[in-house]
């Protein structure tokens, strides 16, 4: 059996087999085909892959042609799909159910679908991704934010502590939280999750929450869509909240729906100038009034900023873990008995995360 890759369509970055893991496929006992220069975004060598026996084809076409499975960040083009050989595998970050993709007889997998079970931690690519989303989130704020952030004591006065809100307390919002608390910050943060009060308050951010409220968690331990009730409550507690922040990152998402909106347009016109909204729900509509993808949008002197893909940003980290989900998704999918994958429908993994037969 053959895994392969190929180069991402510009300006993403990432990749899908580093050199490492093009080991463990090896020692799998699967063979590997890469296009050539395919990592040169992350300097790496077509001779660092073929020392650890990766073959490197000249062309993309190639590499779909002979490969059995191929791994991938995003979705091929219909055109790519098309050179797929038929009844082999396609493996992807992230796929919507309402895409359309070329009808050829492939199975493909979403990794966004993978169940939140322990077996699929090794796989799960949203934390893998979202965790460094949210430290990125930080460290991109900071910079735009041009002052210091922990308090500082100097003879020729005090620099108060920069305070920070985070939207949303998922994966992405609590790397948020410690990373800001790390770099001295005075944290608060939100969720419609009620248990994420206690993943807040442990990392040493104040949970703010809206009175009277109810747990709104999915079993999957997502959040879901609040009531009209709710939504009022919170933009009045977040009204005051807004107002006393530096810098607000937001990172709330409802699976499967669009952003919802919780920075309204009458809350940043109260912020203080030079404040910072980033809004990693860009993608997804955004959480904040204004927010643009990949734009810096400057509103009485806030900055609300919105990046398509914040990986590009830590594209070597983004692309080493990502790498390993797929090779702990590909392990589960083999089997070295039979010598190819197989398709068990009694595993939820695999059963979730398969698209289209």
């Amino acid at each position: 059996m053959i895994i392969g890759s190929t180069k991402e369509q510009s300006p993403e970055k990432r990749i899908s087999i580093t050199p490492e893991t093009a080991k463990s496929f090896k020692n799998l006992g699967l063979n590997v085909c890469l296009e050539k220069g395919y990592g040169e975004s992350l300097g790496y060598s077509d001779k660092e892959f073929k020392d650890y026996g990766v073959e490197v084809l000249s062309s993309p076409k190639e590499v779909f042609l002979k490969s059995n499975l191929l791994c991938k960040v995003h979705i091929p083009s219909n055109t790519e799909i098309e050179l797929i050989k038929s009844k082999s595998n396609l493996i992807v970050s992230n796929l919507n159910k309402e895409d359309k993709i070329s009808k050829k007889d492939i199975n493909i997998f979403a990794l966004n679908f993978l169940p939140r079970i322990t077996r699929a931690q090794s796989m799960d690519v949203l934390s893998s991704q979202a965790n460094l989303a949210g430290y990125r989130a930080v460290i991109e704020s900071i910079y735009e934010y041009e002052k210091a952030v922990p308090m500082m004591m100097t003879a020729a006065g005090t620099v108060p502590a920069a305070k920070i809100l985070i939207i949303g307390a998922g994966v992405a919002g609590l790397q948020a939280i410690a990373t800001a608390k790390r770099l001295g910050a005075i944290v608060s943060a939100t969720d419609v999750r009620l248990t994420a009060k206690e993943q807040v308050e442990s990392l040493g951010g104040k949970f703010l929450s809206v009175e009277g409220s109810e747990n709104l968690e999915t079993k999957g331990g997502y959040a879901k869509e609040a009531s009209e009730d709710f939504k009022k409550k919170q933009t009045e507690m977040l009204e005051n909240a807004v107002s006393k922040n530096d810098i607000i990152i937001c990172t709330a998402l409802i699976p499967g729906k669009p952003a919802p909106r919780i920075i309204n347009e009458k809350m940043i016109k109260n912020m203080k100038p030079g404040s910072v909204i980033f809004d990693l729900a860009v993608q997804n509509g955004g959480n904040s009034a204004y927010s643009e993808l990949d734009k810096i949008t400057l509103i009485n002197g806030v900055k609300i900023i919105g990046l398509s893909n914040i990986m590009n940003k830590l594209p070597l980290t983004a692309s080493n873990l990502y790498a390993k989900n797929i090779f702990s998704f590909v392990r589960n999918l083999y089997s070295r008995e039979k010598k190819t994958f197989v398709l068990n429908m009694e595993d939820e993994i695999i059963k979730n995360t398969l698209i289209k037969e």
